[in-house]
């Protein structure tokens, strides 16, 4: 499994070792083992798996749960294209505000890590996209919490012009009206 980590900390992007053969291909999605290797934290004990299907400029995000039903996830596209994106909001952190970006694809197999402390989101870039959620806490509507996905302080490129939100991301709060939990 190959590692990639960013100049933010927290945030780990792997990318499995394919095994394929003419009746198709397998793929370890998940080593407890290997991803702590690797940095993920020990002691995480993911507890819900969630799914979407999004069609292309569709955009979910950018969300987190306050504690304390905060959420680690692991995330990855079971099918289609899908670009993650995660913004840093832990007070005190020398990189609050700023954001990674990565596409993840079903070819590719690659599987992102977000850190507690971390809004996120996605657009899908294909039809169909299959988009998979590992979570350490359980869903708690109380706890949701988000940034404007298209607040003009965080910079984040989408690739989309006008993408499809629900009407209860089109209000979340900007960057500088939120009062982050972490």
């Amino acid at each position: 499994m190959q590692v990639k980590k960013y100049a933010i900390a927290g945030p780990i992007e792997f990318t499995p070792r394919l095994f394929g053969d003419p009746r198709g291909v397998f793929y370890e999605t998940f080593s407890a083992r290997l991803m702590q290797e690797a940095g993920l934290p020990a002691g995480l004990d993911w507890v819900q798996d969630n799914q979407s299907k999004s069609q292309p400029g569709v955009l979910r995000g950018l969300h987190f749960q306050r504690p304390p039903h905060a959420q680690a996830k692991l995330v990855r596209v079971a099918q289609g294209r899908a670009l993650d994106v995660v913004v840093d909001i832990r007070r005190g952190s020398p990189t609050y505000g700023q954001h990674v970006a990565v596409e993840l694809s079903a070819a590719l197999g690659n599987i992102f890590y977000v850190p507690v402390g971390f809004a996120h989101g996605f657009v899908a870039l294909e039809e169909d996209t299959l988009f998979l959620y590992k979570c350490s806490d359980y869903y708690a509507p109380p706890a949701e919490g988000g940034l404007f996905w298209n607040d003009p302080a965080l910079g984040i490129d989408w690739n989309v012009e006008n993408p499809t939100i629900s009407p209860k991301d089109a209000i979340l709060p900007a960057l500088a009206d939120l009062d982050s939990p972490f």
